[in-house]
């Protein structure tokens, strides 16, 4: 170990070049040792299976907390490995074999409507309190957990079959695919070590990274020796990392909690109605019984089958998301929470992937007085093709014979010669090295051979750190002038003729955040050529600006000379390089402007402008450059062309971030963008103050923000507006986001599916979110909304009828309905009818599309709110107490005509009131109301223990009922009416 001390330390030393600082401190830590040299290496951190489990008492039980270790593989002999990892699978299931019923369980008993019927049903084990037959009571609850735990096995097998379908991926021959591992890079077929990655699902951007392979196994003669060394990776135990989370998720839409408040309320309303009924008995008796009686015979106020419904409902409106032709693809992964799509006010997308293609496109190419658009590139490419013909003699440069004369007077130059040294300077400044793919196979012993290199045009690809550098290389290659070749020391330029002009490369200065720009120096065969690009971005397009200047061999040495000094500088080192480099950019010659554009996705402006009509505020969370996030902004119309952008800048200390803040807050109505850095810095110390300026802005936009920043704004938001959220994205950087949010939607894209099955909602196309959430987000909630309210007036009115009836027979804890017409009031006589709701619609697809304004009522919450649900209660109050009344001053001598007659009117009243609920009639609703009329009618025969079979088919018996039906719901028919003509609503204007 000693004796090789210094080797490990130059390995180190190559590693920490090649990966970066960063590399070493953010993600686990891993040496190889071969031959017992322990080499160190950096690991993407080690996937964590998200093991999801809703009990927080079975959490404690059943999910402890496993002590993480480090880990040592054998290369080639698996058999050494004392200890047995687990497998490397994703697994987005919520339960397992033992935790799905107590799971499943726990989910349901946590909310209070099911807690209290749980007591309810169990009550009726005590004697003394029973008040009917069990079935009466279990049947429903039984039937409620029943659909409810179908349900969960159905999404829960959806999940296990995903989860399948990706872990039993194979791969034989790896080409382009993803490797769905961590890997070590020990060897690659290019002689230099290196190889380009993509890490799209670790930081969400689809450029290439040039990473290095270990050189001891580089330097291997055969790619079968990596068998035959004695080596083995040692890991150590995963450390904390940007992409990585543990947790439960269990979503609960805001709708489910609003009635779950409603339940409490009508909760409260039940025990102050059982203590009056106690108090006007005069507390006689065993009075605490009688309460507990009371209890149980009210307790259809808190209707049992409004969680079912409810679910019910959640599964309909799924399916036909699922079916929508419009919206090809999409996939409800989370059953529970449609109608969130519905009150949504803040949307936080990603940009790369979900508001982009993340194709560039050389779109425009400027030299001052003349600009060439897409449509004339044929006129460059024939300057190009005449320029080289002109100099076809020479073979091996484009460059003058003689040395560069920085003295001579300067000469107008020609279009033609302006184009060509312009095309020539953005084919030499870039990073970018062509591909060749080989024809030898799988075959290892030839993979350095060039006879197994396809050389031809179709076989190249080009690779970069940057697409906007692939697409400038692209372009010269459509115009004449193409990159064949390149290696660290040189590149080499074909013309449209054929001939190879070939650049040394001395020097490259790569882009950075800070200097904005890169620069390069080749020598020619006769003096020095020094290029630069620099960055600046207008009117949505990503543009560089392009200049150059010609070195004699003297400047060069003098500057190679100063640059080496400062890169030794132990103090500063960074600012005395960047000033080196600056002193070359002087009396630079301008050569031209280039316009690449990143192609948005289809659609992406409308359905942009739709969400912003709708009142949804849009805020882009991207791991981008700022100048990149601004372009795609505007390019978008994220920001109008007419909305001014403040740009945050840079602050690190608290003063700044006042300073900063308070010239903000100057501006009005204009978009913010602001740095992950900055951000994090106003958070810590004015967290309040910047979230309410930027949530005064019509749009905000946030670059370099890594993935923990983006759920930590989600929830930001959530906690300082009290609005509802939705987050979108495609890569695996966005899942934190994804499920931070209260809705989450992902896009199967380029970076992979991580995204789309860790979201509620998956889709194809981003255009698709406009008609997810203008029709069916705004369907699901006010059909929910309806149907809610609907079956809690269906026991609220039923409850009402019991305390009139109580009331009027000396406050007797006696029930009016027992056994099965309590069974079959809440399920076939009238369940189909109010189900039914659930198809219900005020506007047309079209017309929610064309006016986005709809949308914006919904946030507002009225359509179930305190005030929607005291009218509900003032109606069944009215129609309970109607029916009650009218019955008992109807009927003849017997008790049982008046149930026969106060339920058959409760009957026909729930079933026109479903009727005067509906604003858009569907076949299957008038079948539902006619099949539940016709199953009541039916099962009148076979009622002989609650009816008289004689008196029910009289005139009599009908009349009576017809006049108490027509007293209960007639007012409300015409409050409708002059409702609808003096206050109508809004989609009833668009409707007429």
């Amino acid at each position: 170990m000693q004796r090789n001390t210094p080797l490990a330390c130059k390995i180190v030393k190559q590693i920490y070049t090649v990966y970066g600082k960063a590399a070493f401190l953010s993600k686990p830590s891993v040496f190889i040792c071969v031959n017992n040299l322990p080499l160190w290496i950096v690991l993407a951190s080690f996937r964590l299976i998200d093991c999801i489990i809703c009990s927080d008492w079975l959490i404690n039980i059943c999910r402890r907390k496993k002590e993480l270790k480090a880990r040592t593989v054998w290369l080639g002999c698996p058999e050494k490995c004392e200890e047995k990892y687990p497998k490397n699978a994703i697994k987005n299931q919520k339960y397992n074999v033992f935790t799905f019923i107590p799971g499943v369980l726990y989910e349901q008993f946590k909310f209070f409507l099911n807690l209290y019927f749980l007591v309810v049903s169990c009550s009726q084990f005590v004697p003394a309190l029973k008040i009917g037959y069990l079935y009466t009571y279990w049947a429903p609850l039984g039937f409620v957990l029943t659909v409810t735990v179908v349900r969960e096995a159905v999404d829960e097998f959806r999940r296990y079959k995903r989860d399948k379908e990706m872990n039993s991926q194979l791969y034989s021959k790896l080409t382009n695919q993803r490797i769905p591992s961590d890997m070590v890079f020990l060897r690659t077929s290019e002689k230099t070590g290196s190889c380009f990655i993509r890490t799209d699902q670790l930081d969400g951007e689809t450029d290439w990274k040039l990473k290095v392979a270990v050189s001891c196994t580089q330097r291997l003669p055969a790619l079968g020796d990596l068998f035959s060394i004695n080596a083995y990776v040692y890991a150590q135990k995963p450390q904390l990392d940007i992409h990585s989370f543990e947790g439960t998720f269990t979503r609960v839409g805001l709708l489910d909690l609003e009635l779950n408040q409603l339940t409490k309320a009508l909760f409260l309303a039940l025990v102050a109605l059982s203590v009056v009924m106690v108090t006007l008995q005069g507390f006689v008796g065993p009075w605490y019984r009688n309460l507990f009686r009371f209890l149980l015979l009210f307790s259809y106020i808190i209707p049992i089958s409004l969680r079912v419904n409810l679910d019910m409902g959640k599964a309909a409106y799924g399916w036909m998301i699922m079916k929508d032709d419009n919206i090809p693809g999409t996939v409800v992964r989370t059953s529970t929470i449609p109608e969130e799509l519905g009150r949504l006010v803040y949307l936080l997308t990603d940009k790369t992937g979900t508001l982009t293609q993340n194709e560039m496109v050389f779109k425009r190419l400027h030299l001052g007085t003349v600009s060439y658009g897409t449509d004339t590139m044929d006129e460059i490419q024939s300057h190009i093709i005449n320029s080289y013909s002109q100099n076809s003699g020479n073979s091996t440069s484009s460059t003058p014979s003689r040395k560069p004369q920085l003295s001579a007077p300067k000469v107008r130059k020609s279009v033609s010669s302006r184009i060509h040294e312009a095309v020539k300077a953005i084919a030499l400044c870039h990073n970018v090295t062509p591909v060749y793919e080989s024809r030898a196979g799988v075959s290892g012993e030839t993979e350095y051979a060039e006879v197994d290199q396809d050389f031809s045009d179709e076989n190249r690809t080009y690779q970069a750190s940057s697409p906007d550098e692939v697409a400038l290389v692209q372009w010269t290659e459509s115009v004449g002038l193409t990159l064949v070749n390149r290696d660290l020391t040189s590149m080499q330029l074909k013309t449209p003729g054929g001939h190879i002009l070939t650049y040394y490369i001395l020097q490259i200065f790569p882009f950075t955040s800070e200097s904005k720009r890169m620069g390069i120096i080749v020598r020619v065969i006769l003096g020095v050529f020094w290029v630069l690009c620099g960055n600046m971005a207008r009117e949505g397009l990503r543009t560089l600006v392009v200049a150059k200047k010609s070195l004699t061999e003297e400047q060069y040495q003098d500057f190679e000379s100063r640059y080496n000094q400062a890169k030794l500088s132990i103090h500063d080192r960074n600012l005395k390089v960047a000033a080196v480099v600056e002193s070359l950019e002087r009396e630079m010659e301008l050569l031209c402007l280039t316009g690449v554009e990143d192609q948005l996705q289809a659609d992406v402006r409308p359905t942009l402008e739709m969400l912003r009509n709708a009142g949804i505020k849009i805020w882009m969370l991207t791991g981008d450059k700022l100048e990149t996030a601004t372009c795609i902004a505007k390019s978008s119309h994220l920001v109008s062309r007419t909305q001014d952008v403040h740009i945050f800048r840079p602050v690190t200390t608290r003063g700044e971030a006042h300073l900063e803040l308070n010239a903000f807050r100057r501006k009005h109505d204009c978009a913010l963008v602001v740095s992950g850095d900055s951000l994090e810095v106003c958070l810590k110390y004015y967290e309040h103050e910047f979230v309410e300026l930027a949530c005064q802005c019509p749009a905000v936009v946030c670059c370099r923000c890594s993935p923990t920043q983006k759920a930590h704004i989600v929830k930001l938001l959530q906690h300082h507006t009290g609005k509802r959220t939705c987050a979108i994205g495609d890569g695996g950087n966005d899942v934190s986001m994804i499920q931070a949010a209260d809705c989450g939607i992902g896009i199967e894209g380029k970076e992979g599916k991580q995204a789309s099955l860790a979201a509620d909602f998956s889709i194809t196309q981003f255009k698709h979110i406009g008609r997810l959430l203008m029709v069916h987000g705004r369907n699901s909630y006010k059909r929910s909304a309806a149907l809610g309210q609907f079956v809690m007036h269906r026991g609220l009115i039923i409850s009402t009828m019991q305390a009139v009836f109580s009331s009027v027979f000396y406050f007797a804890s006696v029930p009016l309905y027992q056994g099965f017409l309590m069974v079959g009031y809440a399920t076939i006589y009238t369940m189909f009818p109010v189900f039914s709701l659930v198809l219900d619609q005020d506007v047309k697809p079209e017309m929610a599309l064309l006016y986005p304004e709809l949308y914006k009522d919904l946030t507002k919450g009225r359509s179930l709110s305190f005030k929607t649900f005291l009218i509900w209660v003032l109606i069944s109050i009215y129609q309970g107490g109607i029916l009650m009344y009218g019955a008992l001053l109807l009927f003849e001598s017997e008790f049982v005509h008046v149930v026969a007659i106060s339920f058959t009117a409760l009957i026909l009243t729930e079933l026109l009131m479903v009727a005067l609920t509906i604003r858009t009639w569907h076949w299957l609703m008038v079948v539902a109301e006619f099949l539940s009329l016709g199953c009541y009618v039916a099962s009148l025969a076979f009622l002989n223990e609650y009816f008289d079979v004689a008196f029910i088919t009289t005139v009599t018996f009908l009349w009576k009922v017809s006049a108490i039906t027509v007293v209960s719901c007639l007012p409300l028919y015409i409050i409708k009416y002059l409702k609808r003509k003096f206050s109508p609503p809004s989609y009833s204007k668009l409707t007429s």
